[in-house]
């Protein structure tokens, strides 16, 4: 704790500096009793009488961070490229659930600062808390935030509050004080993104007009900045969400072509609007948003890089959390077959086509989430450090998506000593005795020891079927509500991503004839699934084996009991290789050009969701009996 006479020295040399150089307003949030988060981490919320973000050495770090303040114009590095940077930047660490907290509807604009960062239960961030994740292994650190907090943007003000700006640049000098890079973003921010996909052209030049004014105001705070501080163009946002209809109850009006337009459009807008404001932001390091930061969406054509004045000094953002079922939900439990170790590897590869370009690769988000119980799900080691070691070959940046789950900020630890040693081994400091060359050497080694471990492991587990490329399997994949029970999402057949208990009935397919498939729920620990968030009937290289044949659904059964639908089922494919009929899949906005249907008359009546969620409650049982048909013969 700071003397009084040190503070007092300190108070009269920034009020000297203040009038020397304008100064900035002071951060309000110091010392402010935190806010009860509505989230179920209100446990969380902070105790200022007990731990590190008391009042008094909160102010202790405002103090250690305004002496760090870069005042002056920083180190740009700019003979650096994108891909160079990515092997400064080491492993990565969220600050997930503080500043993106969004209190925007609860707590109006005018609250304390520190209420919209306690929102959803976590602790006032300390000097000492940025540190500890320094000490635990990790070189950067991504800060989402809800800058429409403070912005009374409904009414066409699009002005963060100084003193909102002044607390997350506060926390960038906590990270800047340990030399590590730093991410800011605009993260969630309660939707406003689903402005760009409003019917109405005024509501998506609103969306354009906040867009601009937003990194204007956070380009121009940071103008001054070394590189690292880097600027990401949006979170998950761009993509699909464009049409959310959170703000814009009109948004949805965009198809899948033109919301990769838009995306491509925003990002365009995100480097002009940077490089426009001059300093050391006309040759900062800037992270583009992939579409929907989802790597397939993301390597598709339709996605596109913006163009630079600058050579080398753009890198593109994307998530994993593949399998969702394994690393989002407690529906399945088990990750390492050879199958998943496969899967994860050739996915990853993916992003390849943009390092090929020049483009380094930034994971923004990654995790298996831990169980409710704040423990590590089964394999969590095996899966982080498999997909460590691809992000260690391919020279990826890791950012580990954590809110204080891992990381435990009050404590200034990881608690679980096993994956504590993981993300210390992969620190900076760790590898800088070795070259790229051997820490691609170990990765690949790694990799290849974990695959053939996998291999063995299979051997002894209960025989799953395996669908060669010249067979076709037709099974349900589902989804509950609850997302607590799943069986095989996905274009890829694997019947180890299921919840425990579930049992399923495929079909294999011989050509043109009639087959059941169906799931069995009772098994599973509540007995039943709780209604259904995704459905779909999948027919593995189907497109491949049996191109342009029709599913036609002859009965479906939810119970035992016939289930009338609620539109007509149509045939397509995601990857044209899998065979697909939606039986409930409400991310689809519009038909895919290429639907299949019995009768051509119909098509324009096909929907993406015959079942009706809301009349599933407890489904124990679901059969389907479809005609498959050659419309050739």
């Amino acid at each position: 704790m700071l003397k009084k006479s040190y503070l007092l020295l300190l108070l009269i040399v920034s009020l000297t500096l203040a009038a020397c150089t304008g100064g900035q307003e002071p951060a309000d949030n110091e010392g402010r009793e935190t806010a009860t988060s509505t989230k179920d981490n209100a446990d969380s919320q902070a105790e200022t009488d007990s731990n590190p973000s008391s009042s008094e050495e909160a102010k202790a770090d405002a103090s250690d961070s305004d002496k760090s303040k870069e005042s002056t114009p920083g180190d740009m590095a700019e003979g650096l490229t994108s891909l160079e940077l990515v092997k400064e930047m080491g492993n990565g660490i969220n600050l997930g659930n503080t500043m993106e907290a969004y209190g925007h509807e609860a707590l109006g604009i005018d609250a304390p600062v520190s209420d919209y960062e306690t929102f959803w239960g976590q602790p006032v961030t300390t000097q000492e808390m940025i540190s500890g994740m320094k000490e635990a292994g990790f070189d950067s650190l991504r800060i989402p935030v809800a800058w429409t907090n403070t912005m009374d943007y409904e009414n066409g003000d699009y002005t963060i509050r100084a003193d909102y700006l002044d607390r997350v640049e506060e926390i960038v000098n906590y990270a800047l004080n340990e030399d590590m890079y730093v991410m800011i973003n605009d993260h969630w921010d309660g939707g406003w993104w689903g402005m760009f996909g409003s019917e109405t052209p005024e509501t998506r030049e609103k969306a354009m007009d906040l867009y601009v004014s937003m990194w204007n105001q956070i380009g121009n705070r940071f103008k001054d900045y070394s590189y690292h501080v880097i600027f990401e163009s949006a979170n998950e946002e761009l993509g699909n969400r464009l049409n959310d209809a959170d703000v814009a109850a009109d948004s949805g009006s965009l198809s899948t072509d033109e919301c990769y337009d838009m995306t491509n459009t925003i990002n365009q807008v995100f480097v002009d609007t940077i490089r426009n404001q001059g300093g050391n932001n006309a040759s900062r390091f800037l992270l583009i948003a992939g579409y929907n930061t989802d790597i397939a969406m993301t390597v598709d054509d339709r996605f596109s890089m913006p163009s630079d004045q600058i050579n080398d000094r753009l890198l593109l953002s994307v998530h994993y959390y593949t399998p969702w079922s394994y690393c989002g939900t407690e529906s399945v439990a088990n990750w390492g077959t050879e199958k998943h170790y496969i899967n994860q590897n050739e996915l990853l590869s993916k992003m390849t086509k943009f390092t090929d370009m020049g483009y380094g690769i930034v994971f923004g988000e990654y995790a298996v989430l831990t169980k409710s119980d704040g423990s590590l799900k089964n394999n969590t080691i095996e899966f982080s450090t498999n997909f460590l070691d691809n992000c260690d070959l391919y020279s990826y940046v890791p950012m580990l998506w954590d809110t204080s789950s891992f990381f435990i900020r009050r404590d200034l630890k990881i608690h679980d000593q096993p994956f504590a040693d993981l993300y210390l081994s992969r620190s900076r400091d760790a590898q800088s005795s070795l070259s790229q060359e051997e820490i691609q050497a170990n990765a690949k080694a790694s990799m290849e020891e974990a695959l053939a471990i996998a291999i063995e492991n299979d051997k002894n587990t209960p025989e799953q079927i395996v669908v060669g490329d010249e067979e076709t399997i037709a099974w349900i994949m589902f989804n509950s509500n609850d997302y607590n029970v799943t069986y095989s999402v996905g274009d890829v057949y694997d019947a180890s991503l299921s919840s425990d208990g579930v049992v399923a009935t495929t079909a294999d397919i011989t050509g043109q004839g009639t087959y059941t498939v169906g799931l069995d729920f009772t098994g599973t620990g509540q007995g039943f699934a709780n209604s259904t968030s995704f459905s779909a009937l999948g027919l593995s290289n189907g497109e491949l084996i049996y191109p342009g044949y029709i599913i036609e659904l002859s009965q479906v059964l939810i119970n035992g009991q016939a289930y009338t639908l609620k539109g007509i089922p149509y045939t397509t494919s995601d990857d044209e290789k899998c065979t697909r009929v939606n039986l409930y899949n409400g991310w689809v906005t519009e038909l895919p050009e290429e639907v299949r249907v019995k009768n051509p008359n119909m098509k324009n009546y096909a929907s993406p969701t015959p079942l009706d969620p809301s009349e599933l409650k407890e489904i124990k049982t679901i059969e389907i009996t479809f005609n498959y048909i050659d419309p050739n013969n």
